[in-house]
């Protein structure tokens, strides 16, 4: 698994981007109307998916277990096209969709990262995202009356450190796809 995102650092690196991107957007300008921030969350899920079934397909032949983080990148891609089809949805329920994709996502995040302890340092950026993400998650359901303000200044704190966190595992793997240049190319039977 190391091997393959070693070889995939960018994919990883430029979800990282896109999150942060959408985090600074959004703590940038907080009096985003709802349906503005609709938009770029759809927009951000979208990416987002897309770049984790890029990730999956990938891995596929050598990971066994990359249906998992295939279903992750579907969801944030059918949440994403929901935003976009269905724009007259309500603040709360936009928060419950947020918050559900949250966590589910922050769960795969933390698998992934303990399974990744056994090879490398630095795995803590993934599991430290995975918790960051399911807290965010779980503070979005508890306190779901917060003003749009508030929402928007979580979720773009949120991903601004999300996409940070991306970054740094981004460019810790590949340095380590560098240093160990043999693991990281296919062998041909």
């Amino acid at each position: 698994m190391l091997t393959l995102l070693a070889r995939s650092w960018w994919l990883v690196a430029i979800r990282g981007a896109a999150a942060l991107a959408f985090g600074l957007l959004t703590l940038f300008n907080p009096a985003l109307t709802v349906a503005v921030l609709v938009l770029f969350f759809g927009a951000y899920a979208l990416v987002n998916g897309a770049f984790a079934i890029a990730e999956a397909v990938a891995s596929r032949r050598e990971e066994p277990n990359w249906t998992a983080h295939l279903v992750s990148g579907a969801l944030s891609v059918l949440i994403g096209l929901l935003t976009f089809f269905m724009p007259g949805v309500t603040g709360i329920v936009l928060l419950y969709l947020i918050a559900a994709w949250a966590i589910v996502t922050g769960i795969g995040e933390i698998v992934a990262g303990i399974r990744l302890r056994r090879v490398i340092t630095g795995e803590w950026f993934l599991i430290l995202a995975g918790v960051l993400s399911v807290g965010f998650g779980v503070l979005l359901i508890v306190y779901p009356g917060a003003g749009a303000l508030a929402v928007a200044l979580w979720i773009g704190a949120y991903a601004t450190v999300f996409g940070i966190l991306l970054i740094a595992l981004g460019l810790r793997l590949r340095k380590w796809g560098r240093a160990h240049p043999l693991e990281g190319t296919l062998r041909t039977a």
